[in-house]
C-alpha cells in the first residue's frame, strides 16, 4: 500500500477507523493495561488513578493522556499490518535490545512506505516538531528481530549481514519483511531511545538498493582501529551523532575481536559519553571565558537555561520534573535532580543518566568551536506539556538551539543567575539547595580576587 504525502516525509495519510468497532475497543483495552502493567508497576493505587481519570479528568496533571495518544497512533498502523508480510523504504533504522542480554533481538526498523523515508531517522531534522508528529511518524517503523548473541552475531548468518548492510546504508533502502506471525504489541516509548510501532519476530529478510557511506565504509574495513578513535573519526569528517549511534550499535566499529552488538539504549549514552570526552580533553586546554553567559531554549515544554561562568572546565546538569510529569506522577512536589563531574571529569555513570551525556556532547562542541573553557551548569525544567519521553535527542538539541541563539552576558556571577531564575518557574534558591556548583560559583572565593600585594 502506498501512501501520498503532500509535503515530502513530513505528513501522511493514514486511513481511520470507526472507534466503535468492538475489535477497536478489544486493542484499546490491551494498550491501556499494557500500559498499567508496565509502566505504573503492580501497585494497585496507582492503576486505580488511571481507571479513575479515563484520560478526561487529567488528573496525573498532564495536559493530554499520554495513554490515549499512544492508542490513537497505533490504531492508524493496524490496517497497515494485517498480514505477515511488509515491504517498504528503511530510513534506514535499525534497534538491538538489551533484555536477555547478551541474548538479544536485532533487526530492521521498516515503515509500510514506500518513498524517501530518511527523515524517518534522523533526530538532528526533528527540533521544532510536536509530539504528535513525531510519534505518528515514528509509530509507521515496523519492528523485525531476530535473536542472536551480542558477541557472536557473525554466527547469525545472512539475516545479520542484511542487518548490517541496512545499518551502514547511507540512504533509504528498498526493504522486504516476512514475519513468523503479524506484528503486533502498541508503540514503544523510552527515555533514551526514540519510539517505533509494532513488532513481529523475523522469519526471511530482503534489501536492495544499498548504498554505504564512504567514510561509514572505511572505518568498518579498518579492523585494527579502535571503536573510540573510530568513533572520533566520524564525527571529525562529519558523520551525524545519530548515525554513529547505529553503526556503533550493530557491531562495525573496533578491533575485529572485540566487535559486538550493543543495545541501542546504551550506545546512544555511549557515542554521546566517547565525543564529548574526547572535545572535553580539547577544552581543558584553552583560555577561559571572559564574561558571564546565559543560554535559553525551550521546547517540547522543556525550559532550558545554560549558565557560561569564566572558570577551569567543570560541568553539571539538572533537571526539575514537575508533578505529572513521566517520571514525577504521583508526587505534589517538584523534584530536581543533579550530577557534576569537575576539571579531571568523571569515571562513574552520571546517576540522571544520558541526558547527561547528551547536553554535555552539545555545550562541548559550542566551547571547541570558541577555543574557550568554562564551567557550565544546565538548569532544565520539565513540564507536564512534556507527556511522554521521546529520547534523549530532544536534550542534545534543545542545548544545540541554545548554542546557536545570542547568549544574555553578565558582568557578575549574580546577574547571570538573576536572569536565568526569572526565566525559570522554580526559585533559585531550590535549585541552589540541589547544586554543588552554583554553591561553589556563589561562595567559593578564587586566589585573583585576593590583593595579595601590601
Amino acid at each position: 500500500m502506498r501512501l501520498k504525502s503532500k509535503k515530502k516525509t513530513e505528513c501522511w495519510r493514514i486511513p481511520k477507523l470507526k472507534m466503535d468497532s468492538n475489535w477497536v475497543l478489544k486493542h484499546k483495552k490491551r494498550i491501556i493495561n499494557f500500559d498499567l502493567d508496565r509502566n505504573l508497576g503492580k501497585n494497585r493505587s496507582k492503576s486505580d488513578f488511571c481507571i479513575k481519570c479515563k484520560g478526561i479528568r487529567l488528573l496525573c496533571g498532564k495536559t493530554r493522556c499520554p495513554l490515549l495518544i499512544r492508542i490513537k497512533h497505533f490504531l492508524k498502523i493496524v490496517p497497515l499490518i494485517s498480514n505477515k508480510d511488509i515491504s517498504g523504504v528503511s530510513p534506514p533504522s535499525v534497534f538491538i535490545g538489551r533484555i536477555g542480554y547478551p541474548y538479544v533481538y536485532a533487526g530492521p526498523l521498516v515503515p509500510p512506505i514506500h518513498e524517501d523515508t530518511s527523515f524517518f531517522d534522523c533526530p538532528e531534522a526533528w527540533f521544532g516538531k510536536s509530539i504528535d508528529h513525531i510519534v505518528s511518524f515514528r509509530s509507521l517503523l515496523i519492528r523485525g528481530k531476530k535473536r542472536v548473541h551480542a558477541k557472536k552475531f557473525s554466527e547469525s548468518g545472512r539475516m545479520y549481514e542484511k542487518i548490517l548492510e541496512l545499518a551502514l546504508a547511507d540512504k533509504s533502502v528498498d526493504t522486504e519483511l516476512e514475519f513468523i506471525k503479524k506484528p503486533k504489541g502498541s508503540i514503544f516509548i523510552d527515555n533514551n531511545a526514540q519510539p517505533f510501532g509494532p513488532s513481529a519476530v523475523l522469519k526471511k529478510m530482503k534489501i536492495s538498493n544499498s548504498k554505504f557511506d564512504y567514510r561509514i565504509e572505511r572505518a568498518y574495513f579498518d579492523t585494527d582501529l579502535k571503536s573510540n578513535q573510530a568513533v572520533i573519526d566520524l564525527y571529525r569528517r562529519g558523520v551525524r551523532v545519530s548515525k554513529i549511534q547505529k553503526v556503533f550499535s550493530v557491531g562495525a566499529l573496533g578491533i575485529k575481536k572485540n566487535r559486538r552488538l550493543v543495545p541501542t539504549r546504551w550506545s546512544i549514552t555511549a557515542i554521546d559519553d566517547i565525543i564529548s570526552r574526547n572535545l572535553v580533553s580539547k577544552v581543558r586546554d584553552y583560555p577561559e571565558i571572559n564574561e558571564f553567559r546565559v543560554y535559553e531554549s525551550n521546547y517540547l515544554d522543556n525550559i532550558f537555561q545554560i549558565l557560561f561562568i569564566p572558570s577551569a572546565w567543570s560541568y553539571e546538569s539538572m533537571e526539575a520534573w514537575y508533578p505529572g510529569t513521566i517520571w514525577n506522577q504521583n508526587s505534589e512536589k517538584v523534584a530536581i535532580f543533579s550530577d557534576y563531574e569537575n576539571f579531571k571529569g568523571r569515571t562513574d555513570y552520571a546517576k540522571i543518566g544520558g541526558c547527561y551525556y547528551s547536553a554535555r556532547l552539545a555545550v562541548c562542541e559550542k566551547l571547541h568551536e570558541e577555543r574557550r573553557q568554562a564551567t557550565v551548569i544546565v538548569l532544565r525544567e520539565i513540564h507536564p506539556g512534556y507527556i511522554m519521553p521521546i529520547g534523549v535527542w530532544q536534550v542534545r538539541e534543545n542545548v544545540r538551539n541554545a548554542m546557536k541563539q545570542k547568549p544574555k552576558k553578565f558582568k557578575s556571577f549574580e546577574q547571570c543567575l538573576k536572569y536565568a531564575g526569572s526565566k525559570l518557574d522554580i526559585p533559585i534558591s531550590d535549585w541552589m539547595v540541589q547544586s554543588e556548583l552554583l554553591k561553589r560559583c556563589r561562595y567559593q572565593k578564587k586566589l585573583s580576587e585576593f590583593n595579595l600585594i601590601k
